[in-house]
């Protein structure tokens, strides 16, 4: 019985952990507002496409299923084409993302770009000014 007692101790100290979350947060106090003047030289459109591959993954499903449904007979038979069936579901359709990159030079002779989900507000040739906020009109 002091062993189970143990046992569950360890176990109890072990897990303990893994129940707790962890947030952190910062504010700055006393900081300079510093800014970087520029201009908006570019700004570029990227379309990231993902097309899916139902033929190869009914083929990486069918050899999945027929090893976990046993490796030979009727098992690996079914386990092969339920494998096809949810492995070319699995990667057929497709997908669009489109970000925009702004590219800045800054009057200090620097050049960034910056990312935006959406649309940015800002046109080339824009004077913008960056501050630890963000990106912004001048």
């Amino acid at each position: 019985m002091k062993t189970f007692r143990r046992i569950a101790f360890v176990l109890l100290v072990a897990v303990m952990p893994a129940c707790a979350t962890t947030a952190t947060t910062s504010s700055e106090m006393g900081q300079p507002e510093w800014v970087r003047y520029g201009t908006v030289t570019n700004i570029r459109e990227v379309i990231q496409r993902r097309e899916g591959d139902p033929a190869g993954g009914a083929l990486a499903g069918a050899i999945i299923g027929g090893i976990l449904g046993g490796g030979r007979g009727p098992g690996a038979l079914f386990g092969a084409m339920g494998g096809a069936a949810v492995g070319a579901a699995a990667s057929s359709g497709s997908s669009e993302r489109i970000s925009y990159e702004v590219w800045v030079r800054f009057q200090d002779g620097g050049y960034q770009a910056f990312v935006y989900a959406a649309p940015p507000p800002f046109r080339p040739g824009d004077p913008v000014v960056l501050t630890p906020h963000g990106l912004y009109h001048a």
